[in-house]
């Protein structure tokens, strides 16, 4: 009988994405994770995913007619560590994302207010155009 010995397995931990929103709060398509420059499937809430132990660079973007919400982050990911993420879409595609350790905020609330604000007045006076002419 012959004993073949397999090679050391690298030490590693876990990374503990959260992409915060949801398809009705955000987009129907999931942000696009890239580890390491590598691809990674993600959905809504927490993500659970294997990692090697050392240094890690997390690209994330969302997708809708063009790329928006672009965020970066590096971090060293101890043997058995997990390592929590954050990840927000911002509210238009004119901003970058939110990415950190911790809950981030999404950005561009203001803008969005603002832009919704400025469709109901033109509505509201084309509905009071109409019905005065």
């Amino acid at each position: 009988m012959s004993y073949q010995q397999q090679p050391p397995q690298p030490p590693m931990g876990m990374l503990h994405l959260t992409i915060q929103g949801s398809v009705m709060t955000s987009s129907m398509i999931p942000p696009t994770v890239h580890l390491n420059g590598h691809p990674v499937r993600v959905k809504y809430g927490e993500n659970a995913i294997p990692v090697f132990a050392g240094p890690l660079h997390i690209d994330v973007h969302s997708q809708w007619m063009r790329r928006f919400g672009q965020a970066a982050l590096d971090c060293t990911v101890q043997p058995n560590q997990a390592v929590p993420v954050f990840y927000a879409s911002p509210y238009h595609q004119f901003t970058t994302g939110s990415i950190g350790h911790s809950k981030v905020k999404r950005k561009g609330l203001g803008f969005f207010v603002g832009l919704m604000a400025v469709v109901l007045v033109v509505a509201v006076l084309v509905v009071l155009g109409a019905a005065l002419g």
